[in-house]
C-alpha cells in the first residue's frame, strides 16, 4: 500500500519541517510515501480561501484512492484503531490511501463527503503546520503496530 499526503500550503521550516521527516523517513523504509503540496489560495475572504483550496484538493484526488480527511470534526480513533483501519484496507488490497490535510481556514463539505474516512485527532483545534507533524508520528505510529514493532507500547 502507498502512502500519499495530500497538504495545503508548503512546511514551515524549523521543527514543523524535521518533525514530518524524521517520521515519514522511518516510514518510507518500509513503504512508499508521497508528498503533494498545493498552494495556498493567497489573499481574500476565508470562505473564498476555503472554497478555492478545496476545489484544489478536489482536482488532486483520482478515482480508486481511499481518501482520509483530518477534520476536528470527524471519527477520533485510538492508534491501535486506527493501525486497524489501515490494515483492513491493506488486507482488502488497497493501493493507495490519500490523508488530506487543508489550510488554515480548512475545507468544505464537499471534501469532506469525498472522504472514505473523516478523522480527527482531537476535537481541539490545531494549526493546520502542527497537524502535519502530528500526523506523520500517528502514521509511522500505525504501522510499527501493523508490524508489531516496539514503538507503540
Amino acid at each position: 500500500m502507498r502512502i500519499k499526503l495530500l497538504l495545503v500550503g508548503k512546511t514551515d521550516r524549523g521543527h514543523v519541517a524535521e518533525g514530518m521527516a524524521a517520521y515519514l523517513d522511518r516510514l518510507s523504509r518500509t513503504m512508499t510515501v508521497e508528498q503533494q503540496v498545493l498552494p495556498e489560495a493567497g489573499r481574500g475572504e476565508p470562505a473564498y480561501q476555503q472554497r478555492t483550496e478545496s476545489d484544489r484538493i478536489l482536482a488532486a484526488l483520482k478515482q480508486g484512492e481511499r481518501v482520509v480527511v483530518l477534520d476536528e470534526r470527524g471519527r477520533t480513533m485510538t492508534s491501535p484503531q486506527f493501525a486497524g483501519q489501515l490494515g483492513s484496507w491493506r488486507d482488502q488490497g488497497v493501493r493507495q490511501v490519500v490523508f488530506v490535510i487543508g489550510g488554515a481556514y480548512g475545507l468544505t463539505e464537499e471534501v469532506r463527503q469525498r472522504a472514505d474516512l473523516v478523522l480527527a485527532l482531537s476535537a481541539m483545534t490545531f494549526p493546520h503546520q502542527l497537524v502535519r507533524v502530528l500526523f506523520a508520528e500517528q502514521l509511522y505510529r500505525a504501522f510499527s503496530i501493523m508490524q508489531g514493532g516496539p514503538y507503540h507500547h
